[in-house]
């Protein structure tokens, strides 16, 4: 597998950034403001993130997805630490990620790699989506926020 920051002009994996977060209008903003890095096998690309420039200093890893036919198969931690070294190299003090609060899976894989919980943004979900998100068998409310040092 080789990850690689998306090329000037090549289109985005929409369906892939779609399924880690459902609204078109937060992913093409959020793509306009970051870097896009994808990961292929082959000539197929299986995964993506963006990192966002936040702060001075502070990097947001967003919107981390792996094509669901490649799940299980350590993409997705490639991908997040992948975005730690990117941050580091790229002169940043600090990573942070958000993730939904009922996303059990992705909570664990991001303290696999380091990060740790900083904050609840509660009602997150509420406040920035129109439609419910439903993920585990419940309804998403609330954002989980963790960091990482670099």
């Amino acid at each position: 597998m080789h990850i690689r920051l998306l090329r000037m002009g090549e289109d985005p994996p929409m369906k892939l950034l779609l399924f880690a977060d459902p609204s078109v209008n937060h992913v093409q903003e959020y793509i306009q403001r970051g870097q896009c890095y994808v990961a292929e096998l082959e000539e197929d690309i299986v995964g993506v993130y963006v990192l966002l420039p936040t702060r001075p200093g502070i990097v947001e890893l967003v919107n981390v997805a792996v094509d669901k036919d490649f799940h299980g198969q350590g993409i997705g931690k490639q991908l997040v630490n992948h975005a730690v070294q990117s941050a580091r190299s790229l002169g940043f003090a600090t990573i942070e990620v958000g993730t939904g609060s009922t996303g059990i899976v992705q909570l664990a894989l991001y303290q696999k790699c380091g990060f740790r919980m900083t904050s609840i943004d509660r009602d997150f979900f509420i406040r920035h989506y129109d439609e419910e998100i439903h993920e585990n068998g419940m309804r998403l409310y609330d954002m989980v926020r963790l960091s990482q040092d670099l």
